[in-house]
């Protein structure tokens, strides 16, 4: 029996979980886990079912034969293998705290990805990608050579196949085309709380400030710098005790938390773009735990 995923968009209307519910029980397929939204303010319908292909009907046929369904409700459907692992392409700066998480996690099948390769502007981790039997890529990034540089990023993904992007601290801006480009498919983790604390050093000042919560929040990328839609985010508390250093060092450890989570969720189809915002449906019982181990 196969296991696969069905994501649904579409505007609200009556009728849309009976439908889908008597298709896949028509085509031999069992639902294991479901999981819906109705925006009534926005008038959009958002639903996520997990299922198994009892009688073999197949990926294919299964796409092929939902389409007319699709198009009677006006969806934006797709139906996914849960059982492949999703092609992701990670790139990192100098800080490695985030990078090492997901190496780990990955290693340890807590983050069931097909990593195809690490890009860095660095050579500062190329041992450690190396040694993973990672490919590793150095492209050099100065403001005379960006677009060249993103060119040749751009041909890493394509040659690869990748299917997100995932920037682990990776520190430089990227362009309006290249953000186009991947739309949807590179998450970013920011160093604070969004949207607060904008900047190269949001630790710093949030120390100056005084702050009692410092935290992370993991987004998709657009062309306008931190303000992509949100997928995740979580906070810690600090107290009048502790240092800037200390700062930094409770924001490494929730920023590599709140990142794979991000990632966890994308790679599952949990998550649903909604204008500016996201829906995000919660992990099924079984992968809590490595959702949340750290």
């Amino acid at each position: 029996m196969a296991d696969l995923v069905l994501t649904v968009t579409c505007p609200t209307r009556r009728g849309i979980v009976a439908a889908i519910s008597a298709f896949l029980s028509d085509h031999g397929c069992n639902i294991t886990d479901s999981a819906q939204f109705d925006d009534m303010q926005a008038g959009r319908f958002f639903m996520r079912v997990s299922f198994s292909d009892q009688e073999g009907v197949g990926l294919d046929r299964l796409r092929q034969e939902f389409a007319a369904l699709a198009g009677e409700f006006g969806m934006e459907a797709a139906i996914y293998d849960a059982e492949r692992p999703m092609r992701v392409l990670l790139m990192v700066s100098s800080f490695g705290h985030c990078l090492n998480d997901i190496l780990y996690r990955w290693r340890i099948g807590a983050l069931p990805v097909e990593i195809v390769g690490v890009v860095s502007n660095h050579l500062t981790y190329q041992k450690l990608v190396v040694n993973h039997d990672i490919p590793f890529h150095h492209i050099r990034v100065t403001s005379d050579n960006k677009p060249e540089a993103e060119a040749q990023l751009l041909e890493i993904v394509r040659e690869t196949g990748t299917e997100l992007v995932v920037l682990a601290r990776y520190m430089q801006v990227l362009s309006d085309r290249l953000c186009s480009e991947l739309s949807g498919r590179i998450i970013n983790i920011h160093h604070s709380f969004l949207p607060s604390f904008k900047g190269a050093n949001p630790y710093k000042q949030a120390y100056e400030r005084g702050v009692k919560l410092i935290g992370a929040t993991a987004h998709y990328v657009t062309a306008d710098l931190d303000e992509g839609p949100i997928i995740e985010q979580d906070t810690v508390r600090v107290t009048h005790a502790q240092s800037a250093a200390d700062y930094v060092s409770l924001g490494r450890d929730v920023e590599s938390q709140v990142l794979a989570r991000a990632i966890h969720a994308h790679i599952h189809h949990r998550v649903f773009m909604n204008g500016g915002r996201t829906v995000v449906f919660p992990a099924s019982p079984g992968s809590y735990a490595s959702v949340r181990m750290g």
